[in-house]
């Protein structure tokens, strides 16, 4: 486990998500090895999806480059000694990508018959 302070270094998350989020990387230190950056990032993407609906993506490292796109207000990159972390969710709830699918559909059909 690591001791140290989580230091922010970017968001756009409220804050009550930043809390969470950075209680959820302690546990996650907690549970796994340090090492194991893998188990790190299923444990607090998998407590995010729960908590805040599906499409959320978490990367765990000590070395590591991103560009990404995410939804406004969901982005949170801060590290705990050595180890980084990078939450984002990216695109809409698949509930509502499933409904827009299904009426672009029959949207489809109406105009092809």
């Amino acid at each position: 486990m690591l001791e140290g302070k989580a230091v922010l270094r970017e968001t756009d998350m409220p804050e009550q998500m930043q809390s969470h989020v950075m209680e959820l990387a302690y546990q996650a230190l907690d549970l796994h090895e340090v090492s194991d950056c893998q188990s790190i990032a299923h444990y607090i993407k998998q407590k995010f999806d729960e908590a805040y609906g599906p499409a959320w993506h978490c990367v765990v490292g000590k070395d590591f480059g991103s560009c990404i796109t995410h939804l406004s207000g969901s982005f949170i990159f801060f590290r705990v000694e050595m180890m980084e972390f990078l939450i984002f969710k990216d695109g809409r709830d698949f509930c509502e990508s499933k409904e827009e699918a299904i009426g672009a559909l029959q949207q489809f059909q109406k105009s092809d018959t």
